[in-house]
C-alpha cells in the first residue's frame, strides 16, 4: 500500500479535470436553468404515467420527461435508429456542447470520448419488437432493432455526431450507472488517455414491462392518490422510490486546455470511490460497508480531509432501507461532521432516474458548487429517528461550498462515489 506521501507524488502527477458543459433532459425541462430553475423552487416533476395505460398497475405514476423533442437534435429519419435514452442523451449531450461554447474541431479526433451509462437501455424498444415477433412473426421486427437498444449505441451516436474518435464506452452498473461513467472518464483525462470526454448517463423505463418489474419488486411508492408528493427521502413516512428517466450529460476536460480556450468552469472533479458490497442482488449492505468504503475512496483519491466536505448529493432513493443505510454510512465516514453536512436528494423532485441518475446528480451538485446554493430535498415532512442529519428540507440554501461528494448505489451492490471542488481560477 502507498504511503500518504507517495499518494501525494501520484497525485501531483496527475492532470486535472473541470467540468465545462452541461446538458440535461429531465423530468422538470429540457435545458440546465429549466431544470436548476425547478429544482431551486423545489418543483416536482411526478406525476400520473402518460405513457401507457397504468390502470392495472400497482404504481400509476412516474417522473417522465415531458416536452422533449428529439427532432430538435436529431433528423427524423435518424430517430428510427434510437430508443428514448438514446435520444434523450444526444439531446443532453448536444446542450452540454452548447452550453460549453466549444469549437466541434476539439470534440473531433483521437483526443476526445463518450462515456455514457444506462441502466436498462432500450427496454420500450425491445417490448415493442418482441410484441411485433408475437403477433407479426420475424419478418416484421425492426432492421434498427438491436442498435435502437444496446446501451452502448448511446455513446456510439454521440461520438458518431461529434467525429470524437478517443475511448469510446459505456457502463452498465444499474442506478450507478451515470456516475462511474462520469468517474472513469475523469480517470482517462486524468491520466492523459483523452484531454476531453462527453460522458454521463441515460434512461428511459418508463414503459410497462419496466413499471411492472419494480412494482413487482415492492420496490416503488404506491401513493398513486398523491404523486407529487410520493417521493420523501429521508422522511419517516417514505414508501419507496419514483421511477424516473432522463439524461445528464457532462463535458469534461483537462484543466490548461479548458484555460486555453477560455472555457467558463462549473467545478473540478478531484476524487472518485468505486467499490462493492458482496452482499445482495438488490438491497444495500446492512452495515452500510460499501458506500462507506466508496466516499472514504473519493477523499483519500483527492486528499480530502472529511471536514473539508461541506455538502453531499445524497443517493437518497425514498425507500425505507436505503436512505437508513446511507445516513449510518454517512455518519460513520464524517464522524461528529456529519451533524454539519448539508444533504439533500435530488430524487425528491424527478424520481429516481436509474442509469441517469449519476449523470443528473453530478451535473447537480457543479451547479450547486458554482451557484453556492444547495437544492432542497422536497417532501420532507416527518422525521425519522435513523435518518437525523441535515436533509435541507423543503426549501433551497445559500451556502459556501468548496468540496462536495455526489452518491450513487445500484442493484448489485456497486457504489461510485464523485468528489467535485470549487475551482477558484
Amino acid at each position: 500500500m502507498p504511503n500518504s506521501r507517495e499518494q501525494q507524488t501520484q497525485r501531483h502527477n496527475l492532470r486535472r479535470v473541470v467540468i465545462t458543459g452541461v446538458g440535461l433532459v429531465t423530468p422538470l425541462g429540457t435545458g440546465l436553468s429549466e431544470t436548476w430553475d425547478a429544482l431551486i423552487s423545489g418543483r416536482s416533476g411526478v406525476g400520473p404515467i402518460t405513457k401507457f395505460d397504468a390502470s392495472r398497475h400497482a404504481t400509476r405514476f412516474a417522473a417522465e420527461v415531458k416536452g422533449f423533442d428529439p427532432l430538435r437534435f436529431i433528423d427524423r429519419k435518424e430517430t428510427r435508429k434510437m430508443d428514448p435514452f438514446i435520444q434523450y442523451a444526444v439531446g443532453a449531450a448536444q446542450l452540454a456542447v452548447e452550453d460549453a461554447g466549444i469549437s466541434p474541431d476539439l470534440l473531433a479526433g483521437d483526443r476526445c470520448g463518450v462515456y455514457v451509462g444506462s441502466g436498462i437501455g432500450g427496454i420500450g424498444t425491445i417490448e415493442e419488437n418482441h410484441k411485433i415477433l408475437l403477433e407479426k412473426g420475424p419478418d416484421r421486427v425492426s432492421p434498427f432493432f438491436l442498435i435502437a437498444t444496446i446501451i452502448n449505441e448511446a455513446s456510439g451516436q454521440i461520438s458518431i455526431r461529434y467525429k470524437s474518435k478517443g475511448p469510446n464506452s459505456a457502463t452498465v452498473t444499474a442506478c450507478a450507472s451515470g456516475a462511474h461513467a462520469v468517474g472513469d472518464a475523469f480517470r482517462l483525462i486524468q491520466r492523459g488517455s483523452a484531454d476531453r470526454m462527453i460522458a454521463g448517463g441515460a434512461e428511459a423505463p418508463i414503459t410497462p414491462l419496466g413499471v411492472a418489474g419494480f412494482c413487482a419488486m415492492k420496490a416503488l411508492s404506491e401513493r398513486n392518490d398523491d404523486p407529487a408528493r410520493a417521493s420523501r427521502p429521508f422522511d419517516k413516512t417514505r414508501d419507496g422510490f419514483v421511477i424516473g428517466e432522463g439524461s445528464g450529460i457532462l463535458l469534461l476536460e483537462e484543466l490548461g486546455g479548458a484555460i486555453r480556450r477560455g472555457a467558463s468552469i462549473y467545478a473540478e472533479i478531484v476524487g472518485y470511490g468505486m467499490t462493492g458490497d458482496a452482499f445482495h442482488p438488490a438491497a444495500p449492505a446492512e452495515d452500510g460497508d460499501g458506500a462507506v468504503r466508496a466516499m472514504q475512496a473519493a477523499l483519500d483519491d483527492a486528499g480530502v480531509l472529511p471536514a473539508e466536505v461541506q455538502y453531499i448529493n445524497a443517493h437518497g432513493t425514498s425507500t425505507p432501507l436505503n436512505d437508513k443505510i446511507e445516513t449510518a454510512a454517512i455518519k460513520k465516514v464524517f464522524g461528529p461532521q456529519a451533524a454539519k453536512l448539508a444533504v439533500s436528494s435530488t430524487k425528491s423532485m424527478i424520481g429516481h432516474s436509474l442509469g441517469a441518475a449519476g449523470g443528473i446528480e453530478a451535473a447537480v451538485t457543479a451547479l450547486s458548487i458554482k451557484n453556492q446554493m444547495i437544492t432542497p430535498t422536497a417532501n420532507y415532512e416527518v422525521p425519522d429517528p435513523d435518518c437525523d442529519l441535515d436533509y435541507v428540507p423543503n426549501k433551497a440554501r445559500a451556502a459556501e461550498i468548496v468540496h462536495a461528494l455526489s452518491n450513487s448505489f445500484g442493484f448489485g451492490g456497486t457504489n461510485a462515489v464523485l468528489l467535485l471542488r470549487r475551482f477558484d481560477g
